[in-house]
C-alpha cells in the first residue's frame, strides 16, 4: 500500500494546480484533485509555491485551514462515496447533497465526521471506526 509523505501529498497538489493551470494532461486522480482545487480558489497562493508549501506549518493554533489536508479529505471522500466503502456513505452523501443542494457542502459536512473519526483514532491510538463514522453520518441525515 502506498503511504504518502506530507511533502509528497503537498507536492501532487501544486503540481496538479500547475498542470492544470498550463492545460497538460493529467492522471485520472489530477483531474478529480484539480476538480477541487478549482473549487477551492482560495487555496491559490499556496498550490502556486511548492517551495513555500512544503516549508509552511498549517498548525490548529495559528488558526489556518490546511489546503493540502482539507484537499486530501475531499479526495478521500470522493473514493469512498465512488465504491460506497464504508457501507452507507454513497447514500449519506446522496441524502445531504439534496438537502444542501450542493455536492460541495456535501463534502464539508462528511468530513467533520470523517475528521472526528481520524482525531478519535489518533487519541486512542486505536484503529478508526468505520461503524462510529457511518453512524455520525447517519446522525446528521436524520
Amino acid at each position: 500500500m502506498f503511504t504518502p509523505s506530507q511533502h509528497d501529498v503537498r507536492r501532487f497538489f501544486c503540481e496538479t494546480f500547475r498542470k492544470s493551470r498550463e492545460s497538460l494532461v493529467l492522471t485520472p486522480l489530477e483531474m478529480i484533485a484539480a476538480d477541487w482545487i478549482s473549487q477551492h480558489p482560495e487555496y491559490a497562493e499556496a498550490l502556486s509555491d511548492v517551495e513555500a508549501a512544503l516549508e509552511t506549518d498549517y498548525s490548529v493554533d495559528q488558526g489556518q485551514t490546511n489546503p493540502f489536508l482539507h484537499l486530501s479529505m475531499h479526495l478521500s471522500i470522493a473514493e469512498q462515496i465512488s465504491v460506497d466503502q464504508p457501507p452507507g456513505v454513497r447514500q449519506a452523501f446522496q441524502i445531504l447533497a439534496r438537502r444542501n443542494n450542493s455536492e460541495h457542502e456535501a463534502h464539508h459536512e462528511i468530513m467533520e465526521c470523517l475528521g472526528e473519526m481520524i482525531w478519535n483514532s489518533q487519541r486512542t491510538g486505536l484503529p478508526p471506526d468505520g461503524q462510529a463514522y457511518i453512524d455520525a453520518l447517519k446522525k446528521r441525515c436524520s
